[in-house]
């Protein structure tokens, strides 16, 4: 074994050491630490390794909480004490934006973070079904295929990981009934009162076992109406019982807002942060009631509502057919006739492109983490906003970006952290960018 002292952490939250001139990630080490290690990929520039012994620990290191910790690959940051989760988080954002962009914002936000467990409303569990017909519900483990089975977990609201054991034992039952059922996954996402359960399967399920697993779930109690619905390969899902159970819907209550949503569609998981990140991104927009907005990469509209209650006219472009027709619907519920909604591929804009929309005064960017490097490409005068908020959940091409934006007259004015996945790698950023005419 060979010790190294550990320098700082990386984007995927691992210890980062020199050894001989190159660079080692350390899985599970922090900053601060000496550690034994033992490489397990030797590179020419680069080597990864685990640690073997804790040699000197790190006054932030802590016990994992969950059972499941350093097998499943859910998270990574369990070992930290959750105030230095943060500040390492923001150290790394920082970072790349200096490394990869070689830019800095003119300010500074302060973090942005909410509890640190439960509060996950979404997530996609694996199912495995052994040779022997034995049933495996949880999560991919680390840099590996295999599933490990969970019987909790701390990121998932109280009610719905207090409820994974009787989800497995139906998916069990199902197997015995019907060998060839092939369950892949069971997808759960959680709305205001309704919490739905998805099997999605390879052929079609024993219904009275689904129902007799919503009818135990709701004899759980409490205030969340269970629904069990089944999904047959690709094929759209089919609500099996109850029936006649409300949408599910997120609410954004400074905007006086009702959202939607369904099963499949994509949401932020952590509705409390989303609310104060919505907010802070209208907030730094500032929209005004005579100007135009765009709202590129909109989903079903979680940003382009809430700037449509402020504006003249807001304009949400999404890549997703069945999502700009679920922003209309949300659109219309909500009463907003401002708000019009385009499907296209964004990762192709042109100059054209933008110049077929028209102007814009202001313009907001929430790209998946491939980020919007094609749209910022694109923007060249007359078609240049004023401002433009850029929510990222990639600080690597958030930084890419920033950059470009910046070499094009932009003032990078401020831009912060937001932990919207607390014990993950995982990071999510706001920014801020005003025109300088005068560069």
């Amino acid at each position: 074994m060979t010790t190294v002292h550990i320098l700082s952490l990386d984007y995927e939250s691992r210890g980062v050491a020199k050894l001989g001139g190159k660079t080692v990630f350390v899985h599970n080490a922090l900053p601060q630490e000496t550690v034994r290690i033992r490489i397990t990929q030797d590179k020419a520039h680069f080597a990864e390794a685990q640690v073997e012994q804790i040699v000197q620990p790190s006054p932030y290191r802590r016990a994992p909480a969950c059972p499941h910790y350093g097998d499943c690959g859910g998270c990574a940051m369990q070992h930290v004490e959750f105030a230095a989760q943060v500040a390492m988080k923001q150290r790394v954002f920082e970072e790349q934006l200096q490394r990869i962009g070689k830019v800095q914002p003119e300010s500074l936000l302060p973090p942005v973070y909410g509890t640190p467990w439960h509060y996950r409303s979404r997530t996609r569990l694996a199912v495995h079904t052994s040779a022997n017909g034995k049933v495996v519900l949880g999560y991919q483990a680390k840099r590996s295929h295999k599933i490990v089975g969970i019987n909790q977990c701390l990121l998932l609201p109280e009610h719905v990981s207090g409820c994974l054991n009787i989800i497995r034992d139906a998916l069990q039952d199902m197997v015995n009934a019907q060998p060839k059922v092939g369950i892949r996954s069971v997808e759960i996402s959680v709305g205001e009162g309704v919490t739905a359960v998805n099997i999605i399967s390879h052929k079609r399920q024993p219904e009275n076992v689904l129902r007799a697993l919503a009818g135990c779930l709701n004899r759980r109690g409490g205030k969340q109406i269970w629904q069990v619905w089944q999904q047959i390969g690709s094929a759209k899902p089919q609500a099996v019982s109850p029936q006649d159970a409300p949408p599910l819907v997120f609410r954004l209550p400074e905007f006086g807002l009702t959202m939607p949503f369904q099963l499949g569609d994509f949401t932020q998981v952590n509705l409390p942060l989303n609310e104060i990140m919505v907010a802070r991104a209208v907030r730094y927009l500032d929209p005004q009631p005579h100007e135009r907005i765009a709202d590129l990469f909109c989903g079903l509209g979680n940003f382009t509502l809430p700037l449509a209650t402020r504006a003249a006219e807001v304009v949400g472009i999404e890549g997703s057919a069945a999502l700009t027709q679920r922003a209309i619907a949300n659109a219309r519920a909500n009463g907003l006739h401002n708000a019009q909604f385009a499907t296209a591929d964004l990762f192709t804009t042109t100059p054209e492109t933008l110049a077929a929309l028209g102007r814009f005064d202001k313009m907001l960017l929430d790209p998946p983490r491939a980020g919007a490097y094609a749209v910022v490409q694109a923007l060249q005068a007359p078609y240049l906003p004023q401002r433009i908020v850029y929510i990222s959940c990639n600080p690597a091409t958030f930084a890419r970006d920033a950059a470009v934006l910046v070499g094009k007259g932009y003032r990078f004015k401020t831009a912060g952290m937001m932990n919207l996945f607390p014990q993950t790698s995982h990071v999510e950023a706001i920014g801020l960018f005003e025109w300088n005419a005068r560069a």
